[in-house]
């Protein structure tokens, strides 16, 4: 566009002259292209994905890089970054990885943050593609814990983190037993079971067995170590929610 609005000037200005009309076309070819290759740098979902295979690589090591990319997405979800939320995912990074995490996962982090759009149906297929579902219900339940940073999950959080289960194709049952674990309301429990308040005693129970297996810690166990805390996590709340029902109910 500025090609053309600088032959014009330079036309005019210099005296209805040819030659000012070139200089304006050149000067104003310049201008675009630096605009066009300012927004690419700044609005590129290519290159943010392009960024994000960089740096995942093929290793496991590098797993880091797609909870940076999730974190990312959780964290802009409702227009602003908490500090409570940096703080969870750094507490987070130190306890799973040790030594392992550095700036450097920071500053992966960062990318991601200040990029204009974060790609993530290619993120999640990346790692859907590399990944057992075992391994994306504990992503989503880390995932939950950003969003709970501040003492609440927000709507809109909710939102982002229902279309990523999606993408990851999380099962439904699995989203709504972790979204109890955390969005609380008078039926979690029931809800982190996977059953409605109206079950039977042997339903509760059946209920819990299938819960206990699906989510014990050693379904991620191939994962390393690293991963072992907040599986253990997850799996204490299927204890403490089977205990409270049984506790409300009376059941033995």
């Amino acid at each position: 566009m500025f090609k053309f609005v600088g032959a014009a000037l330079g036309f005019f200005l210099l005296g209805r002259s040819i030659s000012g009309a070139v200089i304006g076309f050149v000067i104003g070819s310049v201008i675009d292209n630096f605009a066009v290759s300012g927004a690419r740098k700044v609005s590129g979902s290519g290159d943010v994905f392009d960024y994000y295979r960089e740096h995942a690589g093929g290793s496991r090591s590098d797993f880091a890089t797609m909870l940076m990319a999730l974190s990312a997405s959780v964290m802009r979800a409702d227009g602003k970054i908490l500090k409570a939320e940096l703080d969870y995912i750094k507490a987070f990074f130190s306890q799973q990885f040790g030594p392992q995490f550095t700036v450097e996962h920071l500053q992966v982090l960062k990318h991601f943050l200040n990029a204009a759009e974060i790609p993530l149906p290619q993120i999640c297929e990346d790692i859907k593609r590399r990944t057992q579902v075992e391994v994306r219900v504990q992503l989503l339940h880390y995932l939950f814990g950003i969003a709970k940073a501040d003492g609440h999950v927000a709507e809109v959080e909710l939102t982002v983190l229902k279309r990523i289960a999606n993408l990851l194709e999380i099962p439904q049952a699995d989203f709504e037993s972790i979204k109890s674990m955390f969005y609380r309301d008078a039926n979690s429990d029931y809800h982190v079971l996977g059953i409605e308040p109206g079950a039977t005693e042997e339903e509760i129970k059946k209920a819990y067995r299938q819960m206990a297996i699906r989510y014990h810690p050693d379904k991620v166990i191939h994962m390393g170590e690293e991963y072992q805390k907040g599986a253990k996590e997850k799996f204490q709340k299927v204890q403490e929610a089977y205990e409270n029902i049984k506790k409300s109910r009376g059941i033995s």
